[in-house]
């Protein structure tokens, strides 16, 4: 469709612009012109009455008369290319970091598409992050969605950061990270832009940074861009990408006000009834691919207003995405980092991706040993308020002990801290050696007399 210009407008609601009817398509790019200013936009509505166009910026001065709307006949598209790693870009995919425009001659469309559920293989091997509570009992599995949910004033954006900086594969093949900041403090990006770039850890990686001081329409655009380059380096250049969108409550707040000023009919908490359907547009684009040996994994983070994970954001999420991994207020009162609590948490598909082969074939029997034990601290802990300590059992205290063990010393990690995975299973059978042998009725007897701490002592 050809380039068109048209002169003047009907109306101006905030971020959005109303005209009459005129030639155009869905999404499509448009340039906004008031004097020598020109903003982005897009076409978000295209009836037989009027057209209505998302700006990317702040519609603030527009004259109604004067504005030129040039309206592209391309969709908004990202150049790619095999140098966009190590790059930093605003929320829009526009270069910031002082290098220069991307050099090349393709562009891909940012809306993409889910993956066809036919092509997709099922996800398998871990992705290694270092951090002894994600790899040893929610392990993160190549192709996955896995969210972190965290809540107002916890250090998600820390974890975010340790996870890009630290993350890795086991195998020979090429692993790169895309790290999308969404409406964050300057401050938090400023952290985030100041460790990534430290000892080379941005060499494999692509940075887009949306600031909360940013146009909010902005941050509709953010992930979208994040996921086509995520796309574009696995499905074409082969490698296995790493996704971290942080933080998804922004984006939903900027899709409420959005729609709010669209006067469309609110949904649950204010929020348009298509957030579903708008969130697994973006979720479904994590994946592999048969014929194809490059992955999609995305981690995003949803910071819980108010801590209710029954909240829209959060439970709409859960039904998208294959498991949680949930925050825990009293545990970061507890100075322990990352504040993991691993009860309501869950890797959905750890099962296939774990185990002789991928990680060792004792994990499984381990980590589920681990769950049923601090299930357990928690009900003691529980009838230690009510009836007192010293009139527990002496098992039941063995079981106190191992539950402020396991918390301060296998949860608990500094954030500089890499643990490999052998040293992470070496601390859980060690977080399990503070129990009685016949406590662990979840481990087959053989993984017993090989990994046991006292029977290795006998051994050696």
């Amino acid at each position: 469709m050809a380039i068109r210009e048209y002169e003047g407008i009907n109306k101006l609601y905030g971020p959005l612009i109303v005209m009459d009817y005129v030639e155009c398509f869905y999404d499509e790019l448009v340039e906004i012109q008031y004097g020598r200013d020109i903003l982005l936009g897009k076409v978000i509505t295209s009836g037989i009455d009027s057209t209505v166009i998302q700006i990317f910026g702040n519609g603030t001065g527009l004259n109604i008369h004067k504005t030129l709307v040039r309206f592209t006949g391309n969709p908004i598209e990202m150049k790619v290319s095999p140098q966009i790693l190590s790059r930093i870009f605003d929320g829009l995919g526009r270069p910031i970091d002082g290098l220069g425009n991307v050099i090349s001659t393709q562009s891909r469309d940012i809306n993409g598409y889910a993956i066809n559920p036919y092509i997709r293989e099922y996800p398998k091997n871990f992705i290694e992050t270092g951090i002894s509570a994600i790899d040893g009992m929610l392990t993160l599995i190549r192709g996955q969605k896995l969210p972190i949910f965290s809540g107002n004033g916890l250090n998600h954006n820390k974890l975010a950061v340790q996870i890009a900086k630290q993350a890795k594969i086991k195998t020979s093949e090429d692993f790169s990270i895309v790290f999308a900041a969404i409406g964050l403090k300057k401050d938090d990006a400023d952290f985030i832009i100041k460790t990534l770039s430290q000892n080379n850890i941005s060499k494999n990686m692509v940075i887009f940074l949306n600031l909360a001081s940013d146009p909010v329409p902005e941050r509709i655009a953010t992930p979208r861009i994040a996921l086509t380059v995520a796309e574009y380096l696995a499905f074409d250049l082969n490698k296995h990408v790493l996704v971290i969108l942080c933080d998804m409550t922004n984006y939903c707040e900027a899709l409420r006000e959005i729609s709010n000023y669209r006067q469309e009919v609110p949904g649950r908490k204010g929020f348009p009834g298509y957030l579903y359907s708008d969130l697994a547009s973006l979720y479904e684009r994590a994946g592999m691919i048969k014929g194809k040996s490059g992955s999609v994994t995305q981690i995003p983070i949803i910071s819980m207003p108010n801590d209710d994970i029954t909240h829209p954001i959060p439970d709409l999420t859960g039904f998208i995405t294959e498991g949680q991994i949930v925050f825990s207020r009293e545990l970061h009162r507890k100075d322990i980092y990352p504040p993991i609590n691993i009860l309501p948490s869950l890797s959905r598909l750890m099962k296939d991706g774990i185990g002789n082969g991928f990680t060792r074939e004792d994990h499984s029997d381990v980590s589920g040993q681990l769950f049923a034990a601090y299930s357990k601290v928690i009900e003691i802990r529980s009838l230690a308020s009510i009836i007192g300590e010293e009139e527990l059992s002496d098992s039941d205290k063995k079981y106190l002990v191992f539950g402020k063990d396991f918390e301060e010393n296998f949860i608990n990690q500094g954030f500089n801290e890499y643990r490999t995975f052998e040293h992470t299973i070496q601390l859980m059978w060690k977080m399990l050696s503070l129990l009685d042998i016949s406590e662990l009725t979840r481990i087959k007897p053989e993984y017993i007399k090989t990994y046991h701490p006292s029977n290795i002592q006998r051994t050696l």
